[in-house]
């Protein structure tokens, strides 16, 4: 038998020779870690469907800033439960809401630490939708103001980035009108831009308390059948003037992302899921997979089908399996 001059094999004989020429890396820097604030003091409570996920109160948010700096992780993004919620989402743009003061907090303890704000109502209305509702539908135009304060909202408290994530129409531009007229000008807009209505989403809900009361939010998100679609979805936001387009799932989109790597030049990211973290977990809980294999196999492939970075709950484990 005649063999091919080129060998493929030749360069994979040992790991030295395999990372000379791997294509795809993660680090921990490219990482970013949601956290879930709640109200209280010394609150610590564990997310029983995202193993090693919590909620916390503001009093919390020190240590963990300390912890993830360490660990070389240097960007989180903030989900807030308030005290109370009402049918309009007040406590979203509230001066002293729960989100803004977790801001300051670790802008105070953690000033190197780059602080993302998820911009939406899910988590502030009694309703669990994601905007204003009239006649038990979410309507758009309204919502835009609302969101449009909660984010100017955190940009005075401090956020180094907000992070639209309800799906409205138009919301990009609106909030970035809002920013610019009061100065808030170099803040820059991750754009949830093409977040599909996914059923990877329920543990996350859980650790939210965003669960809607009734229907569900199929009439904003995307259609998981759709691709052409996420294209026509970025392209609006680019024009309205996102700085950072996201793809929402990432495991189940792996093809949305490329697709959008692939069409535009902005920064790129991917949210892994809460769902798709709990499989990974509950899998290698019951000795079915090697867990820490296949996590660092899930970041890699995000990574290689064209994130820039990826928000996701194991970027600890990944932080700490990237040192050893």
């Amino acid at each position: 038998m005649v063999f091919p001059e080129y060998r493929p094999r030749r360069m994979r004989r040992n790991e030295t020779l395999r990372a000379l020429i791997r294509e795809t890396t993660v680090s921990a820097s490219q990482l970013i870690y949601p956290l879930f604030i709640v109200p209280g003091k010394k609150v610590r409570r564990d997310v029983s469907s995202m193993p090693g996920v919590f909620q916390l109160s503001i009093d919390q948010l020190a240590g963990e800033a300390v912890e993830l700096r360490e660990l070389g992780i240097n960007s989180v993004i903030l989900f807030g439960i308030p005290d109370r919620k009402d049918g309009v989402g007040s406590g979203a743009h509230a001066k002293d809401g729960i989100v803004q003061r977790a801001i300051k907090e670790l802008k105070n303890k953690a000033p190197g630490l780059v602080v993302i704000t998820d911009v939406c109502l899910c988590e502030y209305t009694d309703h669990g939708h994601c905007g204003f509702l009239i006649n038990n539908e979410v309507d758009n135009d309204t919502t835009l103001e609302i969101l449009a304060k909660t984010a100017l909202s955190h940009a005075q408290a401090g956020a180094d980035i907000v992070a639209p994530s309800d799906m409205m129409d138009g919301r990009v531009a609106e909030i970035r009108a809002a920013l610019d007229e009061h100065n808030y000008d170099m803040v820059p807009i991750m754009s949830y831009a093409v977040k599909y209505a996914s059923s990877f989403y329920g543990p996350f809900r859980e650790a939210a308390e965003s669960t809607p009361q009734f229907g569900d939010r199929r009439g904003y998100q995307m259609d998981p059948a759709n691709s052409r679609e996420a294209l026509r979805e970025a392209t609006l936001d680019v024009e309205e003037g996102a700085d950072i387009l996201m793809v929402k799932p990432a495991l189940a989109y792996l093809d949305i992302i490329a697709k959008l790597r692939d069409e535009f030049d902005l920064p790129l990211a991917a949210y892994h899921v809460s769902g798709e973290y709990a499989m990974i977990k509950a899998a290698a809980a019951n000795g079915w997979i090697d867990g820490e294999r296949v996590m660092y196999e899930a970041m890699l492939s995000i990574r290689r089908a064209g994130a820039d970075m990826i928000i996701t709950y194991f970027a600890k484990d990944m932080a700490r399996l990237l040192l050893k």
